[in-house]
């Protein structure tokens, strides 16, 4: 008897957590997309060789070209990766280049919609400041600690594994708008923006409606130290800032799929700087780092993990001091993942996501139509591929290399187990009277 109360408990938390995860994804569907689109646009419309003119050596105005060119890149971490990767291997000094890194993943739009979705306007404060902030704090402790010659050495790196030329300059951005070929590119980099990020949106919004719906409020305050305390102490400050980027690094998912556990963490009492810690974490998980390695060789790439790191820690915690002292940090327990909230009704988001789901699935069309038509004008001519029909070299070139990687192996049947889950759960009403 007890067993069969037990089990009947079990399938009901599973189907209120499969439809959490569903229902999260529901409300930030368009958001991706309205981000991915206006994403698509500027990096079509904006060429990548004006990137890679004048960020060389480490000065003001270099980094501020970095910062300016990764806010029109994508937000997706490995697109990130490898755009630096050639940036740095065509000449950038590594702080600008980093500095790119940084800026492509912290300070886009699309991540702030997501952010100001499921959290609150603090938080989308925070990140663009913090994006900022993680810049400089990175500039700083690069200048202190780089060892003698491994700058050289991971160039070197970076550049043997190089495949991708540069890109030709694209026509005049006025001309490129008006044309159908530039739309197609916005069309073919709006579905590669989907392609690099599915696996880890799939297994971020699961993980995030089981941890809301399984998992008590007393793990979190045990995990981050005195969650939920009204005025923590600065060492709790201090010590949740360091287990965000650690609790990232396991759950290995994306700057887009953390969102939703950043939620259901600052829910469960995790204070202000522990949860963007965690947001600003996903450029020191495991499969990044692995990446990092295969450009730079792993000594770079364990020494940018501890420049990171350092740099993530100290900006949470004068973010949290700097909102503290005007009295502007958000109310603790009020994320907006509650399993209780109603997703699903008819109101904005439902005509939204439907736009966005017609303006993809035309997208998406169009580019398998040009890619076939593409494909047959290569085999009846013998020749290589047209640049304008074909995606940019240097996101494309690294999802390429990931793609054949057994941690991108690993996320895709993780994935894949997320959608078992995510149907079973659905479908528990079915089965379970």
């Amino acid at each position: 008897m007890e067993t069969g109360r037990d089990m009947k408990t079990f399938l009901t938390l599973w189907n209120e957590s499969a439809v959490t995860s569903l229902g999260l994804f529901w409300t930030a569907f368009w958001a991706f997309g309205l981000g991915y689109l206006v994403s698509g646009m500027i990096q079509v419309f904006v060429t990548r060789s004006r990137m890679k003119r004048g960020m060389g050596k480490a000065t003001a105005g270099s980094v501020g070209l970095g910062t300016f060119f990764g806010f029109l890149s994508s937000s997706c971490s490995f697109a990130a990766l490898s755009t630096t990767r050639s940036l740095f291997a065509k000449g950038a000094g590594l702080v600008p280049a980093l500095a790119f890194m940084l800026s492509s993943t912290n300070l886009v739009v699309e991540l702030g919609i997501i952010i100001a979705l499921f959290l609150s306007w603090q938080f989308v404060v925070g990140e663009y400041l913090g994006g900022v902030l993680l810049i400089v704090f990175m500039w700083i402790v690069v200048a202190l600690t780089l060892p003698a010659g491994l700058e050289d050495e991971a160039r070197e790196h970076a550049r043997a594994r190089a495949g991708d030329g540069d890109e030709d300059e694209n026509p005049d951005w006025r001309t490129l708008i008006r044309s159908p070929g530039g739309w197609l590119k916005v069309a073919r980099r709006y579905a590669m923006e989907w392609d690099m990020v599915w696996k880890d949106v799939s297994i971020g919004f699961t993980v995030a409606g089981i941890i809301a719906v399984f998992v008590p409020r007393d793990f979190f305050q045990a995990l981050f130290i005195d969650s939920g305390a009204a005025h923590p102490a600065f060492w709790q400050v201090l010590a949740q800032a360091v287990i965000g980027p650690v609790a990232a690094f396991f759950t290995f998912i994306g700057s887009m799929g953390n969102v939703p556990l950043a939620a259901v963490l600052f829910t469960n009492g995790v204070s202000f700087a522990g949860v963007m810690a965690f947001l600003f974490s996903d450029l020191v998980v495991f499969p990044v780092v692995r990446i990092q390695a295969g450009y730079y060789g792993w000594r770079m790439a364990l020494y940018l993990v501890v420049v990171l790191l350092l740099a993530l820690v100290a900006t949470s915690v004068v973010l949290h001091y700097g909102f503290a002292a005007f009295d502007m940090l958000p109310k603790g327990g009020a994320g907006r993942i509650m399993a209780d909230r109603e997703f699903f009704a008819v109101d904005y988001t439902l005509f939204l996501n439907a736009a966005f789901a017609v303006l993809s699935g035309a997208f998406w069309l169009w580019k398998r139509a040009a890619d076939r038509a593409a494909m047959a004008g290569r085999t009846a001519h013998g020749s290589g591929h047209d640049g304008m029909d074909m995606p940019h070299g240097s996101d494309h070139e690294g999802m390429s290399h990931g793609s054949a990687s057994l941690g991108d192996r690993l996320l895709f049947w993780f994935a894949m187990a997320a959608f078992a889950w995510l149907a079973g759960g659905v479908a528990v009403p079915l089965f379970a009277g």
